[in-house]
């Protein structure tokens, strides 16, 4: 182990603001109801190919088009929350989604299903970058990756608890009304943070824009960090874009079992992704207590499952029988769930507070346009394989080489701890002129 890689001496403390775990349940529901909105479509894929007479091509670009504005939609909104309070920005959002799931209650064209998911993606392409910079408003630095862990658990939880109840619904009614029970839990949610939902006290927007020292966005967005997080979240996408839009499909159309079977089944890799979510953050905020660098205790904790589980992956296609087909696919895929909850606080840990919205947003908006690859890659590989399930195979197998390729990067380049030195050398002066400038004493 280097000189950089051993336990630091002392660890900061800042005590953590009165309220900050009820932001924190409130985010996580946001997060719960955002990925059950992108699970649905996966969900009722099968009734909707047989229903609108789809091609898997087709359908590949249904699961796609979700992610069109998705990073566009990111990017900007990033750069707003820099400014604006992430209260109204998340409400915004939230109302968004809603809306957007309404018109499939009724007969529906194949158009306007496709218009509607890209509309749901421009809103929700935000929606974690946002989340993430408002819950870092309540906890210091040294207090962020459990929370953070727990915002991702509403990816996992959203999936979870909605799977049984959407699928429920698919099986004993229509699709189309999935959609509609969606909407409401939205506006729902929309109601209770109209309520409850507050600013965080520990940074204000305003003033922190006016006397924080900046640090130019191009040595931001081409720092070492900053590139391994995008390249080893994009691997990680594309496995989850890939179990949002083809698990279920593949579960029913490539190893036979009912729609109602693979309802419980498509709940397993998020269970399992949940546990390690919860542990990752557990265990880095540990390392973080007893000493440990940002490099050990989040660049290394976060890739070396990434790497794990594309290796895991490159197995399905050399075993029979689909229980153990599914085994792989469930602990190779839940590994990834790793590096979402590492990245967001290195990324923090030397992006200036008043800039942290944009960077976040853009890392955001660049790791998710696997998503638009990854399900148009899987739906032409099924399209033009010799049987579906020898497609499927295939089309887990890029995803294994993906995920192992952005892992491995992702290891070499994520040097948090340095990264802060290096960037952040200089700007102690500025930020102190600069808050003597502006200061009423």
């Amino acid at each position: 182990m280097s000189a950089q890689e051993m336990p630091n001496v002392a660890v900061k403390t800042t005590k953590t603001p009165k309220g900050a775990w009820t932001i924190t349940f409130l985010l996580f529901l946001f997060m719960v109801v955002n990925f059950a909105d992108k699970i649905v479509v996966g969900l009722a894929g099968v009734p909707i190919m047989t229903e609108m007479k789809l091609s898997a091509e087709q359908f590949g670009l249904l699961g796609s088009s979700f992610f069109f504005l998705f990073s566009i939609s990111a990017i900007v909104v990033g750069f707003i929350v820099n400014k604006v309070p992430t209260r109204w920005v998340l409400l915004t959002l939230a109302v968004i989604w809603a809306v957007s799931q309404f018109p499939m209650v009724g007969t529906v064209s194949f158009t306007t299903l496709l218009i509607c998911r890209i509309v749901l993606g421009a809103g929700e392409g935000p929606a974690f970058s946002v989340a993430a910079h408002a819950i870092y408003k309540w906890f210091p630095d040294e207090k962020r990756t459990l929370p953070t862990a727990i915002l991702s658990q509403g990816s996992a939880f959203g999936v979870i608890l909605a799977v049984p109840a959407l699928n429920w619904i698919i099986v004993n009614h229509s699709w189309h009304y999935a959609f509609g029970a969606l909407g409401v839990v939205g506006l729902i949610w929309v109601a209770a943070w109209l309520a409850l939902g507050k600013e965080g006290p520990l940074e204000d927007t305003e003033v922190l824009a006016a006397t924080e020292p900046k640090i130019p966005y191009v040595q931001l967005l081409t720092s070492r960090t900053f590139l391994g997080c995008v390249i080893a979240t994009f691997g990680a996408y594309w496995a989850l874009s890939l179990g949002l839009t083809w698990f279920t499909p593949f579960i029913v159309k490539g190893l036979g079992f009912s729609q109602s079977q693979a309802g419980f089944i498509s709940v397993l890799p998020w269970v399992f992704g949940a546990t390690i979510v919860l542990l990752t953050g557990w265990i880095s905020q540990v390392m973080m207590a007893r000493g440990y660098t940002t490099r050990v205790s989040r660049g290394v904790l976060g890739s070396v499952p990434l790497i794990v589980g594309g290796l895991i992956l490159t197995a399905m296609a050399h075993v029979e029988g689909a229980g153990l087909q599914i085994a792989l696919l469930v602990v190779g895929s839940g590994l990834c769930g790793a590096i979402y909850v590492v990245c967001p606080p290195m990324l923090g840990e030397f992006t200036p507070a008043s800039q942290r919205g944009a960077v976040l947003a853009i890392y955001g908006a660049l790791y998710t346009l696997s998503g638009i690859i990854a399900p148009s890659v899987m739906g032409t590989v099924i399209q033009r394989a010799d049987s579906m399930l020898d497609g499927y195979l295939t089309g887990f197998t890029i995803n294994a080489v993906v995920m192992i390729g952005s892992g491995v990067i992702g290891l070499l380049l994520l040097w948090p701890n340095t990264e802060k030195a290096r960037l952040t050398r200089g700007t102690t002066a500025q930020g102190t002129a600069l808050k003597g400038a502006v200061s009423p004493t």
